[in-house]
């Protein structure tokens, strides 16, 4: 498939002028599935809402398959295929599985079937109404709406969150599957650290802000030093460097 579908250079994002996000470099090639790990607070959700136009940048580029979101606005960088399911799934209690669907353009049964593609579960659910729906079928329902589009890039945020990881274990693999089948780009914030990366292709660790580390899924699974120490806020460049990880993206050290 080749080519990158996103591009961060030099991101720097802030929250009432505090800078959260510090000089970040990163990319997601077509296909490509990549984990953005790290501590609570070190800054993943941070970069996915100023991925999506939530967030205004202090500074840097964010580009989605080449073309610089400068100034575009959060629904027209859904409409260039950008697909953000926020951690709290973006879901209405009070509509059934359905409605969502046709919420989404889904009208006639043939678009309704396509919605089911991903997730046959919810079709017998297609009636209920999702505040009735376990914590596992409403993040069924929340990525398959996302799917359903054909994004050019599926941001996932904390998929596990107050999920059982047997139930996070059934919901990757359809991940996996859109960006194989489909190339689709994925970025994939994930607390559930050695699920992530058995569906990723590389990772990032971000702590305090900034890049750590950056390398294949395989590297980063074999460093565990690395991850116990991202994790409690204070990965290191000695830890990353010694499995052949790179410190940062481009060779700084942060």
């Amino acid at each position: 498939m080749g080519g990158q579908v996103l591009e961060l250079e030099r991101l720097s994002v802030a929250y009432y002028r505090a800078p959260v996000v510090r000089d970040l470099t990163l990319t997601v090639g077509r296909g490509e599935v990549v984990a953005l790990l790290g501590a609570n607070g070190a800054g993943k959700t941070t970069t996915l809402r100023a991925i999506s136009g939530l967030l205004k940048p202090l500074s840097g580029t964010v580009r989605l398959d080449g073309r610089d979101l400068a100034g575009v606005s959060p629904t027209a960088r859904a409409r260039l295929g950008l697909a953000h399911v926020p951690h709290d799934r973006g879901i209405f209690f009070g509509l059934t599985v359905a409605e969502h669907f046709r919420l989404d353009g889904a009208n006639s049964p043939a678009e309704m079937e396509v919605a089911f593609e991903q997730f046959p579960a919810l079709r017998e659910l297609r009636s209920r109404r999702v505040g009735l729906l376990s914590g596992g079928e409403q993040q069924m329902l929340a990525i398959a709406r996302a799917l359903r589009r054909r994004p050019k890039l599926l941001m996932l945020d904390e998929m596990s969150l107050g999920l059982a990881p047997v139930i996070v274990d059934r919901l990757l693999p359809a991940v996996r599957q859109a960006a194989s089948e489909n190339g689709t780009g994925v970025l994939l914030v994930e607390q559930h650290v050695h699920l992530a990366l058995k569906i990723a292709d590389r990772g990032y660790i971000l702590s305090h802000g900034e890049l750590a580390a950056t390398g294949s899924a395989a590297q980063l699974s074999n460093d565990s030093a690395l991850l116990a120490a991202s994790y409690l806020g204070g990965a290191s460049s000695t830890s990353a460097s010694s499995t052949g990880v790179s410190p940062t993206d481009d060779g700084r050290r942060s």
